[in-house]
């Protein structure tokens, strides 16, 4: 536990010192981000904040190398990989299939040292599932990263809860990687929340989607069965799923790309429906914490009551989808 506290405030600490000189690199190397049409701020914004996230975690993470399982090393590289390539296209502007192969390439790392789905399926469809979850959860992280202090704050909620059954299950590298995405989030989001002063750009939004996906893979139920606890991580990572779904059915019902930009995420929705970007941003967390609350119910439900729920929640999220394109969107 003291090893956990130390990770937390630590990451915390180096990405609360290392934001503000972040910015000020960012500006001097032209990593910003312009105003434009489809987004909110009026003034060039700098773009580096995920390094600062980035540095953070790892280096909090290295610091206690030695007290965790090896198969850290794996989770370092691989994150490291998609990070890399997000910094590189948040100065150039990649096209999409070169993001996607840095997660490919992350996830056959993770593979290499053990680190994926592991279900009662055939052998190639544990892998196949591993690399559809990993690409997945990076997007849609990037993809909530659409309004000040949105994507930082849900991935940590969604860390927080994972740290919670890291330690219900003793599982002490997923509670590590937890507490240093934790602290990470929290020490930026002070300079992102709104009015941000920074954007974490790709290399922060991807890097943090990758290491949720990871945790989400890593996470053991030793008192129930697979049948019932796949579905923790997926309520987990809830929010940026139904985000993404929303976005994905809204943008192709209107014949335009899903990797457009566009005002038409769920937090836009709201600030539509008459909240300020803050009511808007604090109502999705409050959303994240009502899947995480979800899934620590799941942990120790029996297949009726999880699937039940699970039902119920896919209706509910039907309906928001339904209701939402109903109101109209901004393309």
């Amino acid at each position: 536990m003291q090893a956990l506290i130390a990770i937390f405030f630590i990451a915390l600490t180096i990405t609360g010192f290392s934001t503000p000189v972040v910015r000020r690199l960012s500006l001097r190397l032209g990593f910003v981000d312009s105003p434009a049409k489809r987004k909110l701020h009026s003034t060039p914004m700098p773009l580096m904040g995920g390094v600062a996230i980035f540095a953070g975690a790892i280096i909090a993470m290295l610091i206690f190398a030695r007290q965790l399982p090896s198969s850290v090393a794996g989770v370092v590289l691989a994150g490291s990989v998609v990070s890399l390539v997000g910094l590189w296209d948040d100065r150039k502007h990649l096209p999409a299939w070169v993001k996607l192969a840095s997660q490919l390439v992350g996830g056959l790392i993770l593979a290499y040292f053990d680190i994926r789905v592991k279900l009662p399926i055939p052998l190639f469809l544990n892998y196949a599932l591993t690399l559809i979850w990993l690409a997945g959860i990076s997007n849609a992280i990037n993809f909530l990263d659409n309004m000040d202090g949105l994507s930082a704050g849900v991935s940590a909620v969604v860390a927080a809860f994972i740290l919670l059954l890291g330690l219900q299950n003793n599982q002490l590298l997923v509670s590590a990687l937890a507490a240093a995405l934790l602290g990470a989030c929290l020490g930026f989001l002070r300079y992102n929340f709104k009015p941000a002063k920074i954007f974490m750009g790709d290399v922060g939004s991807l890097f943090l989607g990758f290491l949720l996906a990871v945790l989400g893979l890593q996470l053991r139920f030793p008192t129930n069965v697979n049948f019932v606890t796949w579905m923790v991580p997926v309520f987990l990572l809830g929010m940026p799923i139904f985000d993404t779904t929303l976005v994905v059915i809204s943008r192709l019902r209107r014949g335009v790309s899903p990797n457009t930009a566009g005002k038409d995420h769920t937090s836009h929705r709201l600030v539509d429906a008459g909240f300020s970007q803050r009511e808007a941003v604090l109502i999705l967390y409050l959303v994240t914490g009502a899947f995480g609350m979800i899934s620590l119910f799941i942990t120790n439900a029996n297949a009726v009551e999880s699937y039940s729920i699970a039902a119920i929640v896919a209706v509910l999220a039907a309906y928001f989808i339904w209701w939402f394109e109903k109101a109209g969107a901004k393309g």
